[in-house]
């Protein structure tokens, strides 16, 4: 009986499998061994500006850090980077010429944090960390979330780049909205870190997509689309069209994936596949990745052109992410 038992369990996770992503499970095994390599601590985040982030990350972890002080750190950086005009300080302006940002936070444990709509304010991200830490909300937004950070010692700075205003008054001249894929209008740095005691934080961080209308809200404040952790299991984050990540609650459906036996690679390529199945994809780009509890790592994306920063066993690369269309 004890035996039958075993095997009707098994039988209905398989089947339940097979349900929930029957794309992965035809997956070739060479292309999950490619991204089979394990340990930790590891740093992994979006785009070229996640290697600068990475660095400030990993000397967190390896001074004995947790990952969510890690996290926070590394997000900072492009944070503060006017050269990055999709993040923070320099970040490219609403159709209306407001930079306005977007952040979230999440640790070990479950808590987390976000900001969304906030003006004027140089690191959202440590705003969504004292959301997180010292109330009892998740999210605080638009004017009330700028209030909390100016009582809480932050100094109100004007984000608005000469080179930033000078794009958007180029703009200005035909005002017609349309995201490029790849190009530096939505490009939000998520963040992933695993530390030496094995627990898992994240950060997504971004100025959203450039000429938006004002008020526009995406994905990265949102917990379970820009960002999800779950300690027992990984975390994932987004890049991209935030629209499309928060109709499918992305990195939600990629935890919970990987919840069902996934690797972090399978699950990336179903919640893309999700995306494309249900959304007019073509000229919109969306990325993903996600870490486990062994230190292994997934990236995909809708169209190719996204790249990632994965800091692990002692390096800090860009790699170019596997993707539904080709070249």
């Amino acid at each position: 009986m004890s035996n039958r038992r075993k095997f009707l369990k098994s039988s209905a996770i398989g089947t339940l499998g097979a349900m929930l992503f029957p794309k992965i499970t035809n997956a070739k095994m060479e292309k999950i061994n490619q991204h089979s390599e394990r340990g930790f601590p590891i740093v992994i985040s979006t785009w070229r500006h996640g290697i600068p982030a990475n660095e400030e990350a990993m000397e967190v972890l390896q001074g004995g850090g947790k990952s969510i002080d890690a996290v926070e750190a590394g997000v900072k950086i492009p944070e503060a980077d006017p050269e990055v005009s999709s993040v923070g300080y320099g970040g490219w302006p609403d159709r209306d010429g407001h930079v306005t940002l977007d952040a979230c936070i999440m640790d070990e444990t479950g808590n987390c944090g976000s900001v969304s709509f906030l003006e004027d304010i140089m690191h959202p991200i440590s705003v969504a960390r004292l959301v997180m830490d010292n109330t009892p909300h998740v999210m605080l937004s638009g004017k009330g979330a700028q209030q909390f950070a100016l009582e809480n010692g932050f100094n109100k700075e004007n984000l608005l780049t000469e080179k930033s205003e000078k794009r958007w008054k180029k703009w200005l001249e035909k005002s017609e909205y349309k995201p490029i894929i790849n190009i530096e209008n939505h490009d939000t740095i998520g963040l992933l870190a695993l530390d030496k005691k094995g627990d898992i934080s994240g950060a997504c961080t971004t100025s959203g997509l450039s000429w938006k209308l004002h008020g526009r809200v995406g994905d990265s404040p949102v917990i379970g689309a820009g960002m999800f952790v779950d300690n027992e299991v990984g975390g994932a984050c987004a890049t991209g069209v935030g629209e499309a990540v928060l109709k499918t609650l992305g990195s939600f459906l990629v935890v919970e994936l990987m919840r069902q036996g996934a690797t972090p690679q399978e699950a990336c390529e179903e919640a893309i596949a999700r995306i494309v199945k249900n959304q007019n994809y073509k000229n919109m780009q969306i990325g993903y990745l996600a870490i486990n509890k062994k230190g292994e790592h997934g990236a995909y994306a809708v169209h190719p052109g996204f790249n990632y920063a994965l800091h692990q066993n002692g390096n800090n690369a860009l790699f170019d992410s596997e993707s539904h269309t080709k070249k």
